[in-house]
């Protein structure tokens, strides 16, 4: 494949997944009709079926693309930050008031169109969740070089799945649920600096 071609498949793709992301706010996934998408973006319908698949696979690139961009916003903010600390709070200050914003997000968690888009946050949403967690843990040891990496990746996982309850169910201020999770995390992160977990290398 040339690089021209590369260029203009990539390009294909995200006009599609920039369709879809308009879409589905106001008609969520099962109101989502790919005929629609193609309609948007210009093309055959057939064409959105040989570049995802299904109606499905869509909407999961789209989430993985929205999160993708959340990962981006979360890693300039640890780059920004002049402690481990003081980079889980402006993460997640950031993750929920970026999430509020976005109108993909606020319509899984406040629409009635949307609803069914909320598993992919919840559920089903393991493949963002992980990518999340997982660049929580690289940022938690460059900041901790005494975390082990499983240590690491259960103090990520936890501030990841906090940060999710407090996005889901929206009872605080972004500040405020950014309180209640390094609170929670502090006391954890200074137990586990220097604890090495039988048989795991650091």
């Amino acid at each position: 494949m040339t690089s021209f071609t590369e260029r203009t498949k990539a390009s294909l793709r995200e006009a599609l997944l920039d369709a879809a992301a308009d879409l589905l706010p106001d008609r969520g996934h099962a109101g989502l009709r790919m005929a629609d998408v193609a309609a948007k973006a210009g093309v055959s319908r057939q064409t959105v079926y040989n570049e995802f698949g299904n109606k499905a696979a869509l909407t999961q690139a789209v989430a993985l693309r929205t999160a993708s961009e959340f990962l981006d916003g979360i890693r300039q903010r640890f780059e920004t930050a002049d402690g481990l600390l003081a980079g889980i709070h402006h993460a997640v200050v950031y993750t929920i008031e970026h999430a509020r914003e976005n109108r993909l997000v606020a319509a899984a968690l406040g629409t009635e169109a949307g609803e069914d888009l909320l598993p992919l946050l919840t559920t089903r949403g393991e493949p963002i969740l992980s990518a999340a967690a997982d660049l929580a843990a690289e940022q938690y040891r460059e900041f901790e070089p005494g975390l082990s990496a499983e240590a690491a990746a259960l103090l990520a996982e936890t501030a990841v799945r906090l940060s999710l309850s407090h996005l889901v169910l929206s009872t605080h201020s972004a500040t405020e649920a950014a309180d209640a999770v390094t609170a929670v995390l502090e006391p954890a992160i200074r137990q586990f600096i220097h604890w090495i977990p039988i048989g795991v290398n650091r």
